[in-house]
């Protein structure tokens, strides 16, 4: 498969056959967007600083306000295609694939010599860990499961801050309340803390089944080993079926599972391409919504006995804060899903269209280091720079589709970026152009959608690998999305 022409670009071309667990690139050919020099981190920290162009400026700090009133969410319009929930679904599948925590903005990456702490694999190591033998901490421990199931603990129950009256759960958690599971990054904000708790749930209700088909002479290694390859199928088929059509475009995805990759491949095993998760893959950046309601509270009608919050706040505190971050446990600190995703009785809230402008929660960042920038745009695009990640016309040409024009990037003009545009950038403003932010467009879906295609057709434990021919047994008509998942384990509260 090509992986992009010698002569496009200075670099001498590397190989990108990489070991498992390494980081790498799509189009070695091609050069950086620019040399890292002053000048260029300075027009760099100028396109993503607080208050610039990609700043959305939201002023006010009503939760509510900021999705109900008409006047303020302009400023992060609907995308009629995806709903408000893909976006922690997609941080929920990046856990999965890739874990960094040695790359440096303040000097330039080899990604071949960067070990990915995470098995490039859409296999739920992040759930998982390393099985009931090496990670029993995950795992209930008690004898009649024989550490078959993940261990959920319940949330203090309280008849004020539930509609329903429904038990909610929480994913374990020690007397710190740091979450137990097998990726703390899942516990960073509620939303997906939640969403994690679900996969949780979704295997616990496998192993009963299987439980039932296997019968008592099923050892417990082999009812737990069955529930694990079910489980990992359907998310698999989840992400290739649902997940990639919706945020990737329907033609591109079937164009692929149809008639092969283009531009993704490797020798040994797969490897994270620099392009995707460097650029490509940090499209949701863009989708993240100022405030959310997580829960319908004790009300399924009044927003003002609902629990809505901004996604985080700097000076929210203590074990029951007013915003969605993680590592808490609280009575109102659980997720009515149907606000996330449509289950079909129009309570579901949309995401954000996908462009160049983002909340402006990701310009003040919690918990950075007082060394680097607390601005998301800022280190995604001095990242890209340390990386030598290739400009977003480079790879336009390398994969043979027309770049953007002039016109669609004058904006960038006073910076000398709109010639030479960062990947990132340019697969945010390409979703715009090309499908009016519903979906990425030809260059971040292709991206996106191989590499994802790749991880699960390159794992010899995956459906593809195993039984390309397999179709879901949850869900109906063969068919597996999201909200039967959440369905399946058991999450989603019934309101009046």
């Amino acid at each position: 498969m090509p992986h992009g022409d010698a002569d496009q670009g200075i670099r001498t071309p590397r190989s990108t056959f990489y070991d498992q667990g390494r980081f790498g690139r799509l189009f070695p050919a091609l050069p950086a967007f620019a040399a890292d020099t002053p000048t260029v981190r300075a027009q760099l920290v100028e396109l993503g600083k607080p208050g610039g162009i990609m700043d959305a400026g939201e002023t006010s700090t009503d939760p509510v306000a900021l999705i109900v009133d008409a006047t303020l969410s302009a400023d992060n319009p609907d995308n009629p295609r995806l709903t408000a929930g893909m976006t922690f679904l997609g941080q929920f599948l990046d856990h999965d694939m890739t874990f960094d925590p040695t790359s440096s903005l303040a000097r330039a990456q080899d990604p071949e010599s960067i070990r990915n702490f995470r098995i490039p694999a859409l296999d739920l190591d992040s759930v998982y860990g390393g099985g009931p033998g090496v990670s029993p901490h995950l795992y209930d421990q008690s004898v009649d499961h024989g550490r078959t199931t993940m261990l959920v603990e319940p949330i203090p129950k309280s008849d004020k801050h539930c509609v329903d009256k429904k038990v909610r759960y929480d994913v374990p958690r020690n007397a710190q309340s740091t979450a137990l599971i097998g990726d703390p990054r899942n516990d960073e904000n509620l939303i997906v803390d939640q969403l994690h708790l679900s996969f949780l749930t979704f295997h616990n209700r496998v192993v009963a089944d299987v439980r039932d088909d296997l019968g008592p002479l099923a050892t417990p290694g082999e009812l737990f080993a069955e529930a694990q390859r079910i489980v990992r199928w359907h998310y698999q088929w989840l992400i290739l079926h649902q997940f990639l059509p919706l945020t990737c475009g329907d033609d591109l995805v079937a164009d692929i599972l149809a008639n092969g990759r283009k531009f993704y491949d490797w020798h040994n095993s797969p490897y994270i391409p620099v392009e995707f998760s460097v650029a490509a893959y940090r499209f949701g950046h863009s989708q993240v919504r100022p405030s959310y309601r997580a829960n319908f509270g004790t009300s399924a009608s009044d927003p003002s006995k609902q629990f809505f919050a901004r996604i985080f706040v700097h000076t929210a505190s203590g074990s029951d804060p007013d915003d969605l971050r993680g590592g808490c446990r609280a009575p109102r600190r659980f997720i009515d899903w149907q606000t996330f995703f449509d289950f079909g009785d129009g309570r579901v809230r949309r995401n954000k269209l996908i462009d160049t402008t983002l909340s402006t929660a990701m310009f003040h960042l919690l918990g950075q280091p007082s060394d680097e920038p607390d601005s998301l745009a800022i280190r995604n695009l001095i990242r890209a720079l340390t990386m030598e990640v290739p400009s977003g016309q480079r790879v336009a040409a390398a994969m043979q589709e027309t770049p953007l024009s002039a016109t669609d990037l004058a904006d960038l003009e006073p910076l000398g970026l709109h010639k030479r545009t960062p990947l990132w950038f340019y697969v945010l403003r390409e979703a715009a152009v090309q499908a009016g932010g519903q979906h990425l467009g030809a260059v971040g879906g292709r991206i996106v959608a191989e590499v994802f295609h790749g991880l699960i057709d390159g794992d010899p434990s995956s459906y593809l690998s195993q039984d390309p021919d397999w179709t879901p047994t949850y869900g109906t008509a063969d068919t597996f999305g999201i909200t039967d998942l959440l369905k399946a384990a058991g999450v989603v509260g019934s309101l009046a």
